[in-house]
This record gives structure tokens, sequence and C-alpha cells, in this order.
């Protein structure tokens, strides 16, 4: 039997086993999550847009923005620290990574918000808890559903919410979009939309699935039509995003790719309203300094590309960039030429409606917390300024509690 019949046999038989659900589950998914939409009715309206960049592996803060003209952080990093004269200087005290010059003119420009000394409280120094905590808002406790995953879930019982209202470019699903009922797309890359859909033949097959009518008002014909209207955008999406050709030339490296498919999916789906996407390699526990300035280099050219592709297609006011890593490192370099697991570090964010600047006091390095930097702003409150101010929602019922917001917008 041909690889490309038993294709096929699989969509027939796993789409009568699942009561004309068809393969992929996040189709599926997403069907059942349309169900409910539908019993709600309304709609969203696609305006502001929100990138969430994840810097996987506990980014370096001290040596992503320095401290230059501190003392304390020369006597701290003998070895390891950014000579002052090389700084891309913000101000008299503070300044960014050499590597990092597509940031700094986003900077000067007004397009670029740095908020100083974020964590939370009893920091955990775990890569895994720590993720955990960022992307699910709760430091106190395990929970279930992630900040986003329940930013979508109130907009569904709203009756807003659309197949591809979020779309996830990772190869693992961050717990950041884990909801109750919405379901979030997620793909390696783009390119995996073109696998699944671009195959005429496999579209045919599961349309011819869901073509055969199961009775009026039943359940599975209102999960049948949801599957329909999922598999309509999606294919939808793949049309769009295969035929938009960017004069823009983005790096090879993970952020310049990640940034590309960004700007593809942000000018070719106006329903799309949160994208996110995630870069590893920032656990430097030893020679850190050319595998850190590789990563801001490639993350610096992607992000200023990327804000120019944006102003290119008239939408750098309706863009959010956040960018986050799970912890900072320690203030002090340690033997191997790298620094170990931290606690705060700053938090980037990029568009055309922030206020722009330093936001926070800079980092005390002659007051440390056992060896740490010590945190003054709460991450929730970076996650509930963006819900509030730029997705329209409620934090405070999201989140249980009132956080206050940071001054970016």
């Amino acid at each position: 039997m041909s690889d490309d019949l038993t294709r096929r046999d699989f969509l027939r038989t796993g789409a009568i086993v699942a009561l004309g659900l068809a393969a992929p589950p996040w189709l599926a998914q997403i069907a059942r999550a349309d169900v409910l939409r539908l019993s709600k009715g309304g709609k969203i309206d696609p305006d502001n847009i929100l990138v969430v960049c994840q810097f996987s592996g506990g980014n370096d803060g001290l040596n992503t923005l320095i401290p230059w003209s501190d003392a304390e952080y020369r006597r701290l990093r003998p070895s390891l620290g950014v000579a002052a004269d090389s700084v891309l200087k913000l101000d008299e005290s503070m300044g960014l990574h050499p590597a990092m010059d597509g940031v700094f003119q986003l900077f000067k420009s007004g397009n670029a918000a740095i908020v100083q000394g974020v964590g939370y409280p009893n920091p955990n120094r775990s890569h895994f808890r720590s993720m955990e905590i960022w992307q699910t808002a709760n430091p106190d406790k395990p929970e279930q559903y992630g900040w986003l995953g329940r930013y979508l879930d109130d907009q569904q019982q709203k009756g807003s919410a659309n197949p591809v209202v979020a779309i996830e470019l990772n190869r693992n699903k961050s717990a950041a979009l884990k909801a109750k009922n919405a379901s979030v797309p997620c793909f390696a890359s783009l390119a995996d939309i073109q696998s699944l859909l671009g195959d005429p033949d496999s579209e045919r097959i599961l349309r011819e699935i869901q073509a055969n009518d199961a009775p009026s008002g039943s359940d599975s014909r209102a999960v049948q039509m949801a599957t329909k209207s999922a598999l309509d955008a999606m294919s939808e999406l793949n049309k769009s995003v295969g035929n938009y050709k960017s004069t823009y030339t983005y790096g090879s490296d993970q952020f310049g790719q990640a940034f590309k498919q960004v700007a593809q999916l942000i000018a070719t789906s106006p329903k799309t309203r949160i994208v996110y996407i995630a870069g590893g390699g920032f656990d430097t526990h030893s020679r850190q300094a050319g595998q850190h300035e590789a990563l801001l280099k490639g993350f610096s050219a992607a992000i200023k590309t990327f804000m120019d592709e944006m102003s290119s297609l008239g939408k750098a006011k309706k863009v959010t960039v956040m960018v986050f890593s799970e912890f900072g490192r320690r203030a002090a370099e340690n033997a191997s030429g790298g620094t170990d697991h931290g606690a705060a570090a700053p938090m980037f964010l990029f568009g055309g409606n922030l206020k722009g600047g330093l936001v926070g006091p800079n980092p005390d390095l002659a007051n440390l917390e056992r060896g740490d930097v010590k945190w003054h702003t709460d991450f929730r409150q970076v996650y509930a300024t963006i819900l509030d101010q730029w997705m329209g929602a409620d934090s405070a019922t999201l989140f249980g509690k009132s956080f206050e917001h940071v001054a970016v917008f």
C-alpha cells in the first residue's frame, strides 16, 4: 500500500472515529471551541496585535542592558563585563550590548520601552518551574491554564473568537496559551501549514468528510460545521501567507526566521491578534561572551527589520512585541566565563504606540539579594498593562487580583 493511500485511509478512519472531526487534533479542538462561541454569538474587532517573544534559558540581563558607568559592574564581571567604550549608551548610566544596534535605533526613535528589574516574589531558579510561573502568571502554585489562554477563554465566553485569533510558531506548545476551551494552532513553522493543507488532494479528503451532513440540529452537526469553519480559516491563511512576498531581508538565525514568519502572518491574517514565538540558547553557564553576542545580534537585527516591515505595511502602531525570559543571571561571572541562574532582569517592548525609554530604577549592584539583582516590578504588572491597555481585557478578573500598570503606552 502506498504512503499516500495510507495517509488517506488514516484521514478517513480518524474522522469516522472522531464523529466527523478531521485530523489533526488541534482542528478538532478549534471546532469544539467554536461550538461554544456560536452559542454565545458576537464578534471581536481584530485591531491591536500582540507578539510574544520568549528567550528560553534565562537571558543575562546585565550584559543586555548594561550599567556601564557602575564600578560594581566591573568588579563583579572583570572578564565578562562589556567595555564601557563599546556600549551603546542610552543615558549616563545604562546602555545596550554593542551587538544590539537594531534595538538601539528603535530605542532612539521612541519605539522601544525597557522595563528594568522585572521578577516576582521568592524567585525560582529552575528553568521548568520559573518558565511555568511566567507562562501561567501564578508564582504561588501550579496553574492549569496560561495567562494568554485565560484571556482567550474570556474572549470566547463573550462570543469573541475565531480559529486563527492566536497562532504559535514553536516546536512545543507553550503553557502560556493553554486554555480550558480555546484552542491555539501550534506549528514549528508556516511550512507546516503548507504540508497540511497545501496538498489539494488532502484538503479534498478533509472536505469530503465534512460534506457527509449529520442530522440538522444535532451535536454532531454543530461540531461538523464548526470543523468546516476552522478548516476554511486555516485554508485561507495558508493561501494568503503563501502569496505574500516581502521585500525585507531577515537573517538565517532563529530570530530572523521567526520574525519573518510573524510578519507574513500579520500582513496576511487580519483576524490574528496574538502570535507567540520562542528562541533558545540563553542558558550561558560557560563561555558566554560569544554565544550571547550572537543571540543578541540575531534578535536585534530581526526586531529592527520586523518593525521596519510593519511600518511599511502601516501596522507599526497596531503591533506590540513583548520579550521576556524565565529569569536573569547572577550578578557575578563564574569561573567558566559564564553566569549562573539568577532572578530579576529587564523586559523589552517594541511598537509604534509606546512611550519609549527606560522604565524603573537602575539595578543596584551594591545591594544584591543572595548574589542576584533585586526585582522591583512584578512581571504581572507588565502583563496587566498589556492585557488592559492593549488587548482590551480585564486583567484583575483573569489574575484574580489587580496589578499596578507600568508606564509604557
